[in-house]
């Protein structure tokens, strides 16, 4: 994808015998709805407790996974399938992404040859913490990182992100070591293999946000026998288009709650650039992440994205959007907790006062109001909001009007104006503060 730092033969692979999306999104930008999100094949607004993470999934919510094996498929899993939280409360005695196995190789060693299968090779990496300071142990070079926009160019940043590609790195190694095992049996030609990330890199104004660097994620596909290779893709997808474009190349029909939309014809059609012109846009949400304001409140909002804007409508702009600064008001007792704790988001609280940083942490730990507007054209970091620019009026309008009929038109109660329990759901992560809880519904 054009870093020049960090090394993914496997992707690259992946990528030179298939296709890669440049405008592929996570329906959240939070691991467990993200998740739950590409296995049912709907937006988490759907999913009840699963559009919050540390919950469950609810077993009345369908699964590809559940689809195939009806069909006569073998699932499974390794490392993190659907997670973090818990099943039972769902009505699930298993994880929806299949039986848990080491790796892909212990997996692959029962599968019989007459049967189809479906895997799911999960990862803990690049999930923080890092080991401090492999990056420039490997040998990696921080001053060639690229630091994002949103980000200070400082050393102890550029090392963090040197951590951060050894753990894509480690992961990318075993995608190569599923490939090999793929291609000695003769099945790689008629494998469907999808290598994409549940949201995006664990830094400030990243990970648990809207903008790109949380929302925007790698993805490329190859099935040898059915799609044209070499492609570079500009239609917008979402992950959760996984669940329909599987069960169609299986020849199922997809389940009927499934509101996304299989990618099978934009992979067969041949061609790069923007080959289906209704793809012009992916919808994005979140809730409740890691349990970070008093009384498990979630900080709800959604956006729409297009080639040319981000438009974000934020539902409780009062709330702190990456938690609150006081740690008693964090399940985990860590301030600003929807960001994880690492190098760089230390830096950026240890030097407000530094003008070079004091600006980019208040975008990243900072109130939001309740739009915003980021003109990629000119602003492709987004950093500046033009919502209440009065040249920005007409394009705000056109797109809170799309987001908000979108999110009429496929359930969303917060576009409905019925009650949005998020805030309400019970919390299943681990809870340093004891005396922090979920407040009761009014």
């Amino acid at each position: 994808m054009g870093d020049q730092v960090v090394r993914t033969p496997a992707f690259d692979r992946v990528a030179a015998d298939g296709v890669v999306f440049r405008n592929a999104y996570c329906d959240a930008p939070t691991c467990g709805p993200s998740r739950s999100a590409i296995l049912t094949g709907q937006s988490i607004w759907r999913l009840e407790e699963a559009g919050n993470i540390h919950s469950t999934l609810p077993s009345k919510f369908a699964t590809y996974t559940e689809v195939l094996e009806g069909a006569g498929y073998r699932t499974g899993h390794t490392s993190k399938g659907w997670s973090p939280g818990r099943l039972a409360p769902g009505g699930r005695t298993r994880n929806p992404a299949g039986d848990q196995f080491d790796g892909f190789d212990a997996f692959f060693a029962q599968q019989p040859s007459d049967q189809p299968f479906c895997f799911w090779l999960g990862s803990r990496d690049p999930h923080r913490p890092f080991e401090l300071g492999s990056g420039a142990r490997s040998g990696k070079d921080p001053a060639r990182v690229a630091v994002p926009p949103h980000l200070p160019d400082h050393e102890v940043v550029r090392n963090d992100i040197l951590d951060y590609y050894v753990e894509v790195e480690r992961f990318d190694s075993n995608v190569g070591r599923a490939l090999a095992l793929l291609e000695e049996s003769g099945r790689l030609e008629n494998t469907i293999v999808v290598v994409t990330s549940d949201h995006g890199m664990p830094f400030p104004r990243a990970k648990a946000s809207l903008y790109d660097y949380g929302s925007r994620v790698p993805l490329a596909v190859c099935w040898p026998r059915a799609v044209p290779k070499g492609r570079t893709v500009d239609d917008f997808v979402s992950l959760s288009d996984m669940a329909p474009t599987f069960l169609e190349a299986a020849g199922l029909e997809a389940h009927e709650d499934m509101t996304s939309h299989s990618l099978v014809p934009v992979l067969k059609a041949g061609g790069s650039g923007q080959v289906d012109p209704s793809r012009d846009a992916a919808f994005i949400a979140m809730e409740r992440h890691d349990g970070c304001r008093r009384g498990g409140k979630g900080y709800p909002c959604r956006a729409v994205r297009d080639k040319n804007h981000l438009y974000i409508r934020n539902f409780e702009p009062t709330r702190w959007p990456s938690g609150s600064p006081n740690a008693k008001d964090c399940a985990r007792g860590i301030p600003y907790g929807e960001i994880d704790s690492s190098p760089t988001k230390t830096f950026m609280m240890e030097h407000r006062g530094n003008p070079a940083v004091d600006r980019l942490a208040e975008l990243a730990f900072g109130t939001r109001p309740e739009h915003e507007l980021y003109d990629l054209r000119e602003d492709p970091g987004q950093l500046r909001n033009i919502a209440a620019e009065p040249a920005a009026a007409e394009t705000l309008d056109s797109l809170r009007e799309r987001l908000m009929n979108h999110l009429a038109s496929t359930g969303d109660p917060r576009a409905l104006g019925k009650p949005a329990p998020w805030d309400y759901y019970p919390y299943y992560g681990r809870k340093v503060n004891q005396d922090w809880e979920v407040d009761s519904p009014a």
